[in-house]
């Protein structure tokens, strides 16, 4: 693979503040779908949010809805985006590595560069959700497949990333000087999904801007640690590799805990502006995580203008966003 970070990489990614939409279940007919995710985007946008994500799945997850509902491509969704947005970066949270060759996600990504005037992030993961695999034909295996599928596919995806011909044979991925021409710079910010301090941390410390952890608020502090020696290992200052925490979001006044199911506990705020942003801070940031990104729960009465502002415009000074 590439070689390491160094110490003295400066971190070209800011995710203090981002918005993913987990769902496209809003209670209208298909032909509103599309517009009720640019009216989110956009209001992310006129509110101060530096990043908007879509997830990269194909079925609705299970905890969020049944796989029959909508869901839309990623990508597409996002040069949608790219075309009615003007300030935030766009990305996936994160991109599934089984679902694409490598040379077709860096196109992808390259492309959407390109179409949004430079705010495109790379967000990869190794893929997990195996019904989206078995009914799609994707190939599963076990993690540790995937993560080795991820490792070679990283070897052909971020030197095409940097206008590089790589060449490359593995078992699981080919290419022979492949491009991906045009490019709207030559870098662009990548972010690693995941909480595994055996494998995802420490790759995340070698070859990534940005770290989302996927854990719960209980576990954070010492996932922090981890990152901070994986980094230090390989002389990587750990201040370089920007931290968010993706965060589920009950924006309603009469939200309560009972109505959290005990599986998300450790992963959802709740209640009004004020409340949300207390949890937040005390949770999340106070544990040393660097940014957070909302996700809004919208599958239950749709999409409601303004809750999304409200947060931010008395999250934002707190975490200088």
């Amino acid at each position: 693979m590439t070689a390491p970070l160094s110490c003295g990489y400066v971190n070209l990614v800011t995710i203090k503040l981002g918005l993913q939409i987990p769902n496209f279940s809003y209670g209208t007919g298909v032909e509103e779908l599309f517009p009720t995710v640019i009216a989110q985007a956009q209001e992310a946008d006129a509110a101060g949010f530096d990043s908007v994500f879509v997830m990269d799945h194909f079925y609705q997850l299970p905890g969020l809805g049944t796989p029959d509902q909508p869901m839309l491509e990623a990508y597409t969704a996002l040069g949608g985006l790219a075309t009615a947005t003007k300030n935030v970066q766009l990305g996936t949270l994160v991109t599934g590595n089984t679902y694409r060759n490598p040379t077709l996600l860096a196109k992808a990504v390259t492309t959407l560069d390109v179409v949004s005037q430079g705010r495109a992030i790379l967000g990869i993961g190794t893929g997990w959700f195996e019904l989206e695999h078995e009914q799609l034909g994707f190939e599963f295996g076990t993690f540790t497949d995937r993560f080795n599928r991820l490792d070679e596919a990283l070897q052909i995806i971020l030197p095409m990333l940097r206008g590089e011909r790589p060449t490359f044979s593995g078992k699981y991925y080919r290419a022979k000087d492949a491009m991906a021409n045009p490019r709207f710079r030559d870098h662009i910010p990548l972010m690693i999904g995941g909480h595994g301090e055996k494998k995802t941390i420490p790759l995340a410390a070698k070859h990534f801007d940005h770290l989302n952890l996927t854990s719960g608020f209980d576990e954070l502090p010492r996932k922090l640690q981890v990152v901070k020696a994986r980094c230090e290992e390989i002389g990587r200052d750990p201040a370089t590799l920007e931290t968010s925490m993706l965060v589920m979001a009950l924006i309603n006044e009469q939200a309560t805990a009972d109505l959290i199911p005990d599986d998300f506990k450790q992963r959802v705020v709740f209640g009004g502006p004020d409340q949300i942003v207390e949890q937040v801070k005390t949770k999340v940031l106070d544990a040393g995580i660097d940014g957070v990104i909302l996700s809004p729960v919208t599958n239950i009465d749709g999409y409601h203008p303004g809750g999304i502002t409200a947060v931010a415009e008395k999250l934002r000074p707190i975490m200088g966003a």
